[in-house]
């Protein structure tokens, strides 16, 4: 090895303190090289949640049919098929399936003792994958000890290891501790089954319970987030933005969930309810709430698309174009009737500017969305372990689209001077981002509406009508086209153009892409398999059009597996009848060989550890470093 630079000596030093001596290397040493040859741990791919928590948490729990999978292999041959459905939803919903048991007296000792034998079982099976340390670091430690003995039971242990065994359980189930035992080895289950969850963007809106969500995924053990447009919006909402704030009490109180804004964020809606009952006495309480913050949220947004010429969004100034005698609206030739009849706070000159009383609704919003600790810590949440795109072992992870032209090349778009496109913009997209939750100024909070509904924003990827769709019943008054991204990403190379631009292999690699549903009749595999599109269909607006709840993803060391999703039931349904959502493989991509750790990202961020521990390791021979 070559001599070491000023550099590399200021760097073995530093690792020095961590590394004393020769002998604290070679476990160091021996133990990555070890784990650069298990086999790559199972990745699990998920999008679209649009506030569905109990259908997110029944996937999670099961991990897209993966623990049902195991236990099938390994317990098929001597359970049933219902007791291997109980089993599982015992690992699911353990607290709550083991107290309907116990009411139904259902619950011996005898089935307690094969309880814990399964889970042991089982939980060595899922922790193959991974060193004997990170098993251990996966235990829950309030029963380390517990599950650690264990897990170190042999098929065929010499009598007084099987006695000592045996008698641990014994024992727990005596002094009443085996319920939260199991609890404990369902969690581990659950976390070793999964190496790592990838969200592809839109957490909220539509669905009851974003915030669940959040707070499911913040307890997770390796979670990354791409972002979706949903998402940036209540970002822009926490980083302050009047149009943002508007436009998400608008999505939520449309969707009958104002149970999120006010138990949920602690966001009060009692003066905006004033403010519409007075404006519209006419109207029952939440139609003319909703009214109120549309004609509201218009009139912001207009303030925002004037303030931001670089948007190119005038189209989408409609408001002063109402005529308010007839209540029609004219733009591109036609005049369309309209669905409001009553416009009594468009007064003055300047229809884009707010009355004293939404000013003030403004104001007390903005106030609550301010102190909302809830909100505030899990947008904070959603900023560290996101990014509006990643690159993952070789693959590019994202929720819209890259923004291109109408021959299929890489847009290019231009904000203060400068010019973006392909990876550069989706790169400054990001920085935008942070900077409007770091400054919360207006000028950079701006760019989070811009995320939510651009006409070439990455995360939204289509020209959005929204004043056409709230405000005229016609639908010949508006259409949507989509980036033509859409178009070109159904080509095998459209596709391998993109992930070259991203310096990916084209050949190899794959975009798994969210935000679309995959409708009836369509393969979420396109592209000859360069491009996954995993919109899970949570959304139960959207499953009539996809006749299931969705896709999910998983990938471990032999391939890709597309996963198929029956529509969930209840939480309630899956504990008492051990229903489940059945997932069916739809597609599969084998890799080329096994994969292992040292073939991923992961590996590669380990192979540099190894490099350097190699080098202190020279280091210490050759007498440069003084070891203690």
């Amino acid at each position: 090895m070559a001599t070491f630079t000023k550099e590399q000596l200021k760097y073995l030093n530093l690792l020095s303190e961590q590394y004393p001596n020769t002998q604290s290397l070679y476990g160091a040493i021996g133990s990555i090289s070890a784990k650069l040859a298990l086999p790559k741990g199972t990745d699990h791919f998920i999008s679209d949640l649009h506030g569905e928590y109990e259908a997110f948490e029944h996937i999670l729990n099961n991990c897209s049919g993966v623990i049902k999978e195991k236990a099938t292999q390994l317990f098929g041959k001597e359970i049933s098929q219902e007791e291997i459905n109980e089993f599982c939803t015992i690992i699911y919903y353990p607290k709550e399936k083991l107290e309907l048991l116990k009411e139904n007296g259902k619950l011996s000792k005898e089935k307690y003792k094969k309880l814990l034998l399964r889970l042991t079982t089982l939980a060595k099976f899922v922790s193959v994958k991974y060193t004997r340390q990170e098993v251990r670091d996966a235990i829950p430690s309030d029963y380390y000890f517990i599950l650690d003995e264990l897990l170190n039971t042999e098929i065929q242990e010499h009598q007084n290891q099987q006695v000592y065994h045996d008698n641990l359980i014994e024992t727990l189930i005596s002094i009443g501790a085996q319920e939260e035992v199991i609890q404990a080895f369902a969690k581990l289950i659950k976390k070793l089954a999964v190496n790592h969850l990838y969200v592809l963007g839109d957490i909220f809106d539509r669905g009851p319970a974003p915030d669940k969500i959040l707070d499911m995924l913040m307890c997770h053990h390796a979670v990354n987030i791409t972002w979706g447009n949903h998402d940036a919006l209540w970002m822009g909402a926490a980083a302050l933005n009047p149009a943002c704030i508007a436009a998400c009490v608008r999505n939520t109180l449309n969707y009958g969930h104002l149970h999120l804004l006010e138990s949920g964020y602690g966001i009060s809606m009692r003066p905006l309810y004033a403010l519409a009952q007075k404006t519209y006495p006419n109207l029952s309480q939440d139609e003319a709430a909703l009214k109120t913050i549309t004609i509201i949220m218009f009139k912001l947004e207009g303030q925002l698309i004037k303030r931001n010429p670089e948007f190119k969004l005038d189209d989408r100034l409609k408001l002063h174009l109402i005529d308010k005698a007839s209540r029609t609206i004219s733009y591109g030739g036609n005049t369309w009737p309209l669905i409001y009849q009553q416009f009594p706070t468009l007064l003055g000159d300047d229809w884009y500017k707010l009355s004293d009383g939404e000013q003030a609704v403004m104001e007390g919003l903005r106030n609550d969305f301010e102190k909302s600790e809830k909100l505030n810590r899990q947008i904070r949440f959603l900023y560290d372990q996101g990014s509006v795109y990643r690159i993952h072992d070789g693959s590019l992870l994202l929720h819209g689209c890259i923004p291109l032209k109408e021959d299929g090349t890489l847009l290019e778009v231009t904000f203060d001077g400068n010019t973006y496109s392909g990876q550069s913009y989706l790169d400054y997209c990001d920085k935008r981002a942070r900077d409007a939750f770091r400054t919360k100024k207006l000028k950079d909070n701006d760019f989070m509406w811009f995320l939510w509904c651009g006409d070439f924003s990455p995360l939204c990827g289509r020209k959005m009508a929204t004043f056409a769709h709230i405000m005229i019943a016609d639908r010949n008054a508006f259409s949507e086209p989509r980036d033509p991204y859409y178009t070109y990403n159904k080509t095998v190379e459209g596709c391998e153009y993109l992930l070259k631009s991203f310096n990916l292999n084209p050949k190899e690699g794959h975009i798994i892409n969210g935000h679309t549903p995959v409708l009836k009749g369509q393969s979420p595999l396109r592209a000859g398999g360069r491009i996954i599109v995993i919109d899970g269909g949570f959304c139960k607006a959207y499953q009539k059009k996809t006749g299931i709840a969705g896709y999910t993803l998983l990938s471990n060391s032999h391939g890709m597996r597309i996963v198929a999703h029956d529509t969930f039931e209840s939480v309630e349904n899956a504990v008492s009848q051990n229903t489940d959502i059945n997932a069916t493989q739809e597609e599969y991509l084998p890799f080329a060989f096994r994969q292992t750790v040292g073939d991923s990202d992961a590996g590669e961020k380990l192979k540099h550890r190894l490099h350097a521990l190699h080098m202190l390791l020279e280091a210490y021979r050759k007498e440069l470093i003084r070891q203690q």
